[in-house]
């Protein structure tokens, strides 16, 4: 008879189990590993429904040179060369015909900024995605635009 059909001890675990929010969060930081761009670590995950639905890192243009090899393309003190987090995964979800409308994003940054740029909430925004969750605040961006 197998141990898992009869009468079992209870398993306790040594560490509470994550939340959602916390379990996704922790996810986006792991997809910041992928960042190819030396001077931030960002990684976002687009979620709906507690589902992945697709996932974005800073970075350069699929099949172009990584700032790792030939460095920033700087002006006005932002790196030309890679495009952000969250512009990345929102490219992904369309490039597979995947709605984000209604999703949370959930964000990660190594430099520890409180949210992204003025420019990715503008895309956030416009693609229908009303909630993002960066470290430990959920925002509402329908308070920011109103």
């Amino acid at each position: 008879m197998s141990p898992y059909l009869g009468e079992s001890p209870v398993c306790e675990s040594k560490k509470p189990r994550l939340s959602w929010d916390e379990y996704f969060r922790e996810i986006a930081k792991l997809v910041s590993t992928r960042s190819t761009c030396p001077r931030a670590s960002v990684g976002a995950i687009l979620v709906k429904d507690k589902r992945i639905i697709a996932t974005g890192y800073n970075g350069a243009l699929p099949g172009e040179p990584h700032c790792t090899v030939i460095g920033c393309d700087m002006q006005d003190n932002h790196c030309q060369r890679a495009i952000h987090a969250e512009v990345n995964a929102i490219a992904q979800a369309a490039k597979f015909g995947v709605s984000v409308i209604g999703a949370v994003f959930y964000i990660y940054m190594s430099r520890g900024d409180i949210g992204p740029c003025r420019e990715c909430r503008k895309v956030i925004s416009a693609a229908g995605i009303g909630v993002y969750s960066c470290r430990t605040d959920r925002i509402n961006l329908g308070e920011i635009f109103g």
